[in-house]
């Protein structure tokens, strides 16, 4: 018999649909978490590459849009450790590339956005989502009764059980068991430890059988019949980003929706090159650059995103989108282009002929 969810987690936030649409920072828009909330499911923002001001917009054209509840998602990473030498060596392999597009490299690079500080908890405090996620870490004690005290379900990204444990001790509700498949960021504390690289099965029956908090399976799951799986698992509930790329709510553009789509293309790669830290990325320039580069020293996150986003900037005004952070999970094949309310509906639809939900 299929395990059951644990009861009251999809209650609390009154939701239908055990999906929760990813927050994946400057691609889910308003208008995208509006319609998965619509559609019964837990839509979701980042807020990562976000400054305080631009969370607050962010937030507000969410309820703008909706009366349901909504996940916000803030990045919880150690501040970078600035290396003059090392990002000047980082930009002159990279200088080749930029001359290609008739540009030279910046001078000097800078940390495109910050990590979870006392502006953000402020306005999340002034705010109170329903929810919040933290990925790359988790906050202090304090910040974490701040947020509790406003009312909001906290969750943060795992991918592995000494994670788990340390998200219970911090006073989690849940966690997200982030699996090897899945597309954008590893959610590690530590880039430079030893990644175990668990699947999102194995880790989401590990989280299940060890820690005592409900579980989010996320990673490889694009429709309704890999939700059923991770439900059978143990998970409460499955977390899922590529599938909403292609939506037409989301902020990818026509290039990201093509790479996407076309299957044949659609494999992917763990980079750091395009960040500093590992990300699963669409294979293209910019990743090939990162293998050919091999153990050349990269800027710390997130200040190698400096150079990359500049680097896509000039590549792209002469028609190259290589060089862009598509990033995508191993389930990326099995992408579709429709509406974020149709999608989630599929997916309840194929949960039903997968047999895990009743007509």
């Amino acid at each position: 018999m299929p395990t059951p969810p644990r009861p009251g987690f999809l209650d609390q936030l009154g939701l239908v649909v055990p999906v929760i649409q990813a927050p994946m920072a400057g691609v889910a828009t308003p208008a995208l978490a509006a319609a998965v909330c619509a559609a019964g499911a837990l839509g979701s923002i980042g807020l990562g590459a976000s400054d305080p001001a631009g969370a607050r917009r962010l937030i507000a054209g969410v309820r703008q849009a909706t009366d349901r509840p909504f996940n916000v998602n803030v990045f919880v990473h150690a501040p970078p450790i600035r290396d003059p030498q090392r990002e000047a060596g980082w930009l002159a392999h990279l200088a080749p590339h930029f001359e290609a597009f008739g540009a030279v490299p910046p001078a000097s690079l800078q940390p495109l956005f910050g990590t979870f500080d006392d502006q953000m908890l402020a306005v999340l405090v002034d705010t109170a989502p329903a929810v919040v996620s933290f990925h790359f870490g988790l906050p202090d004690r304090e910040r974490v009764a701040a947020l509790r005290d406003v009312g909001a379900l906290l969750l943060a990204t795992v991918t592995n059980v000494s994670e788990g444990l340390a998200a219970r001790r911090a006073g989690i509700d849940a966690i997200v068991a982030q699996g090897i498949e899945a597309g954008g960021h590893r959610g590690v504390v530590d880039p430079t430890a030893p990644d175990a690289g668990l699947s999102t099965s194995v880790l989401t029956r590990l989280l299940v059988t060890e820690v005592d908090l409900p579980v989010i399976a996320a990673g490889g799951i694009m429709d309704g019949a890999g939700v059923a799986a991770a439900l059978d698992l143990g998970a409460v509930a499955a977390q899922l980003g590529t599938a909403f790329i292609a939506c037409h709510e989301s902020a990818a553009d026509a290039a990201y929706r093509a790479a996407l789509l076309d299957r044949d293309r659609a494999r992917t790669v763990l980079t750091t090159a395009i960040s500093g830290r590992p990300a699963r990325c669409l294979v293209n320039r910019m990743t090939e650059l990162g293998r050919e580069l091999g153990d050349v020293a990269r800027p710390d996150f997130p200040v190698a995103y400096d150079a990359a986003r500049m680097l896509h900037t000039v590549a792209s005004a002469r028609g190259e989108f290589g060089y862009a952070a598509h990033w995508a999970g191993q389930g990326a094949p099995l992408a579709r282009s429709l509406p974020a309310g149709d999608l989630v509906g599929l997916l309840v639809e194929e949960q039903r002929a997968a047999g895990r939900l009743r007509a």
